[in-house]
């Protein structure tokens, strides 16, 4: 059974950091791409990132390049996404699915796998 588990939500101030992890277990973790999702206010579900199987490629979505950072262990079978310089706007629901293929310049793709979802509330 496929199970990913996302942690390091929180409140944090307008312009402070944090980091969300996801670990995966129960499929062979370095054969997947990884993708960060959320659910904010304003769209029901975008991908902002992903990464591919071996962590050499990344994909984000425009409002977050330069401030989010996604790598992956995968000794540890984890990713982490690095998210500084958080803005109200970054509020929301983020979730972290273990993807079939990393599909270039439009993010993950193929069937994933998701977890439930970790808060990440800004504070202006």
């Amino acid at each position: 059974q496929v199970q990913v588990r996302e942690s390091g939500g929180g409140l944090v101030q307008v312009g402070g950091s944090l980091r969300l992890s996801c670990t995966v277990s129960g499929l062979s973790f370095d054969d997947y791409a990884v993708g960060w999702f959320r659910r904010t206010r304003e769209k029901e579900r975008e991908e902002i990132s992903c990464i591919d199987w071996i962590g050499t490629r990344t994909y984000y979505i425009d409002s977050v390049k330069g401030r989010f950072t996604l790598s992956r262990d995968n000794n540890n079978k984890t990713v982490y996404l690095q998210m500084n310089n958080l803005s109200p706007r970054d509020t929301g629901i983020y979730t972290c699915a273990a993807a079939e293929y990393f599909n270039g310049g439009v993010g993950c793709g193929g069937r994933h796998f998701w977890g439930q979802g970790t808060q990440v509330t800004v504070s202006s």
